[in-house]
């Protein structure tokens, strides 16, 4: 048996269907959009499982741009913007469809 986390986890499969669905997008508002569909998760377990992904061929890295703005930490945010990578199989979860159908409707 092998040991560490296991490879498949239901998160990183939430975040595939929420990339299925919206086609790319960065870490928090991918997290927004998570916690308005599925069970309380932290922004940092979303950022771990976006990297684990990367890694595993699930996400890829479409672009990353830097934002300027007033934020608590200085004048510059970097936006890293996800798509799904070639290793994902999003099975077209019906919630997260109707979800993002609603928000574009507004």
């Amino acid at each position: 048996m092998k040991k560490g986390r296991p490879v498949k986890s239901e998160i990183r499969q939430n975040v595939v269907e929420i990339l299925h669905f919206i086609k790319k997008g960065y870490g928090y508002e991918i997290y927004k959009i998570y916690t308005a569909i599925f069970p309380k998760v932290t922004l940092r377990s979303i950022y771990y499982h976006l990297k684990k992904g990367v890694d595993l061929g699930e996400f890829q890295v479409n672009k990353i741009e830097k934002e300027k703005g007033d934020y608590s930490w200085g004048g510059e945010a970097e936006k890293i913007y996800y798509a799904l990578g070639p290793n994902a199989k999003p099975t077209g979860n019906d919630r997260v469809k109707e979800y993002v159908e609603a928000k574009n409707k507004q």
